[in-house]
């Protein structure tokens, strides 16, 4: 029988089983991965599609045989067969952590998947601060929207940028992401959790990868939430490519290795100036340049 892994608990595969015409069925089976896997070093990741023996068919229990070939496999998160990834982001309470937010832009971008960015709790955004953070990350080429869970305001557009696809859905605690994902799904409702009102910071929810079928031939794999992300096989002269915003304004810059920080006659910094560059963004750049910098500092002291 053909299925896909929705989850994995405790060595514990949870496959749904596929009809002929690779349609989603209701039964799941609970099934361990056959010792074959563990010789050849492959583990089974949610959203892989796999053949499996049915051990009992009235209790649901089956062995994992073969792991079809994955379309995708992401590192982080452990995830297969991603055709692109959501990241979502609370407008406020908690509010964005926006250098955490282009950490994760440029793991996706390390991993070659696209990216879509939510701000999520539109109904609380009494400023108006939300349509300014989708202008800000909509000039530097992402496709953003605002939403409310409460209101299912923005839950159509979603819908439509998800439609026929697999898609990683990530964040930090708190920002409502399991909230969000109820309104794209009916049959399985989410655990959410409160925020704590002395720290605006939400219960972790989402304690593993799951795939939930919310339409015809479309998915989101949830994941738990995140409150940081390490830069891994980057390098600081790299950095500057995953701003590509900065990419036209590289060409004015004086020196081919400019840092874009320090040098005079830096193309970046004079569209910096000229506001055609937004200043949130830049400072994160540096910051993580600064980061990376140190992170060369001492792995070539340890040497």
């Amino acid at each position: 029988m053909q299925g896909k892994i929705i989850k994995g608990i405790g060595g514990f595969y949870y496959v749904k089983a596929l009809s002929d015409a690779g349609e989603p069925q209701s039964a799941v089976y609970e099934c361990k991965a056959k010792g074959i896997f563990r010789k050849d070093n492959r583990k089974p990741l949610v959203g892989d599609q796999v053949i499996l023996d049915v051990l009992d068919g009235e209790k649901r229990l089956g062995n994992i045989r073969e792991l079809l070939p994955r379309r995708s496999e992401l590192i982080r998160p452990v995830v297969a067969n991603a055709d692109q990834a959501v990241v979502i982001f609370s407008i406020v309470k908690p509010r964005p952590n926006f250098n955490l937010l282009d950490r994760f832009l440029i793991m996706m971008e390390q991993q070659g998947v696209d990216c879509i960015i939510c701000f999520s709790k539109e109904d609380l955004d009494e400023k108006g601060e939300g349509g300014t953070y989708q202008q800000i990350y909509a000039a530097c080429g992402y496709r953003t929207l605002a939403v409310s869970a409460k209101y299912q305001k923005g839950i159509g557009e979603l819908k439509e940028l998800l439609a026929g696809r697999t898609t990683v859905a990530a964040g930090p605690s708190g920002v409502g992401k399991s909230s969000l994902i109820n309104c794209l799904q009916s049959e399985i409702v989410m655990e959410t959790g409160e925020i704590s009102t002395k720290i605006e910071r939400g219960k972790h929810t989402t304690r593993h990868s799951e795939l939930i079928d919310i339409g015809k031939d479309t998915y989101i794999l949830d994941t738990p939430g995140f409150s940081s992300l390490g830069l891994f096989g980057l390098e600081k002269e790299q950095l500057a490519g995953y701003y590509p915003e900065f990419a036209k304004h590289v060409k004015l810059c004086r020196y081919g290795d400019c840092s874009h920080i320090k040098e005079s006659d830096c193309g970046v910094k004079a569209a910096l100036e000229a506001g055609n560059v937004s200043s949130l963004r830049y400072e994160n750049y540096c910051l993580l340049y600064k980061e990376l910098s140190h992170m060369e500092s001492r792995s070539s002291f340890v040497r």
